[in-house]
């Protein structure tokens, strides 16, 4: 038997799969950081970071010393366990939420039928360690940013829920590596286009249910991460810094980590869902004839490519539009977007059964 099939073989090479993927992440999570720091200033015709190292591309790296080395300060009234249990648990799901994500052909963690439940039960989770947070520090105003947090993520949870539905409708699967390939072909294909199969255009018309999908996604993405313009938890005029106030030193860099982590897994799971996940906007034939390795590394470049552009919009939305109100925020959660995304649910239902379901 070959030694990589035995169970020691096999859990080298899962560990080693998840250091690389976790290492790559955190490293495209600093230089993230970097690009959103520079498309902000770059709308208010500022510099932004231009110091540290070339083109100031290592001031992430500096955030990073300088959280490490500050001293960490607990409050006297906190509960000491829970206070430092929060962020742990935070960027532990956040990142823990990438290991089905499918990143290139044979680049994943875990290739689970059930990738999409799995996601939705951690990014559940997630709002356990931002209740801990603002519970366990002993002040006010943290606490109302927790609660403000919890209210926004389960709100906006529901209609990413249902959108994330008419994907799985039109896919057949739960599988985001069966959603991925079912896009294949060219753009058309994507399901942000309908989701046709490759070769065909047969629900071309779905294009008028799942663009709005799409964009809805994109915007409940921003709410469900507490991103501008829907950054309520943290509201300077309101609530301080919401629930991560009374935070600092290497635990407030690791909330700060996870809420970066989120964001980034909402870009990505958007390529995934919507715009073709690994595949090339045209017909990829010609990957035939290449070695495993080098269709791997094709696949991931379009991957990146399309959720560091999902991440740009995600940027200029920040730069660009004013916060909401609060009221604002939950009538756009609960009047607009999930009604619309409930019957987009029945509406691709309707379609497949008439036209035939998928699979």
């Amino acid at each position: 038997m070959n030694f990589w099939e035995t169970p020691v073989g096999w859990t080298i090479l899962t560990v080693a799969h998840i250091l690389a993927v976790t290492v790559v992440l955190l490293l495209t999570i600093a230089f993230i950081i970097y690009g959103d720091r520079k498309i902000f200033a770059g709308v208010q015709a500022r510099k932004g970071p231009n110091v540290v190292g070339p083109f100031g591309l290592l001031q992430s790296f500096a955030d990073l010393g300088k959280f490490l080395i500050k001293e960490l300060v607990i409050p006297a009234g906190a509960d000491k366990a829970v206070y430092l249990l929060a962020p742990l648990i935070s960027v532990t799901l956040a990142l823990g939420a990438w290991a089905v994500m499918p990143i290139a052909p044979g680049w994943m963690v875990s290739d689970i039928n059930v990738g999409i439940l799995y996601l939705f039960a951690v990014s559940s989770m997630g709002v356990y360690g931002i209740i801990m947070g603002g519970w366990a520090s002993n002040s006010k105003y943290p606490f109302l940013g927790s609660l403000r947090s919890a209210a926004q993520m389960v709100s906006y949870e529901v209609s990413i829920g249902f959108v994330i539905i008419t994907v799985i409708l039109i896919a057949g699967s739960m599988n985001l590596t069966t959603i991925t390939d079912a896009q294949a072909g060219w753009f058309i294909n994507w399901n942000m286009f309908g989701g046709s199969k490759e070769g065909t255009l047969n629900n071309l018309p779905l294009i008028l249910i799942m663009f709005p999908m799409g964009v809805i996604f994109f915007i409940s993405g921003l709410a469900e991460t507490n991103r501008p313009p829907f950054d309520l938890p943290e509201a300077e005029s309101e609530l301080v810094a919401g629930y991560a106030v009374e935070y600092g030193s290497t635990p407030y860099m690791l909330f700060y980590l996870a809420e970066t982590a989120n964001i980034v897994l909402m870009s990505g799971l958007m390529a995934v869902l919507f715009l073709g996940g690994w595949h090339a906007p045209w017909p990829e034939g010609y990957l035939a004839s290449w070695p495993a390795w080098l269709a791997s590394l094709h696949g991931l470049v379009f991957y990146a490519g399309k959720t560091f552009f999902v991440f740009f919009m995600n940027a200029m939305v920040r730069s660009i539009v004013p916060r909401y109100r609060y009221d604002q925020l939950m009538r756009l959660g609960w009047k607009v977007f999930l009604p619309t995304s409930l019957v987009a649910v029945f509406a691709v239902s309707g379609w497949l059964v008439y036209t035939g379901l998928p699979g």
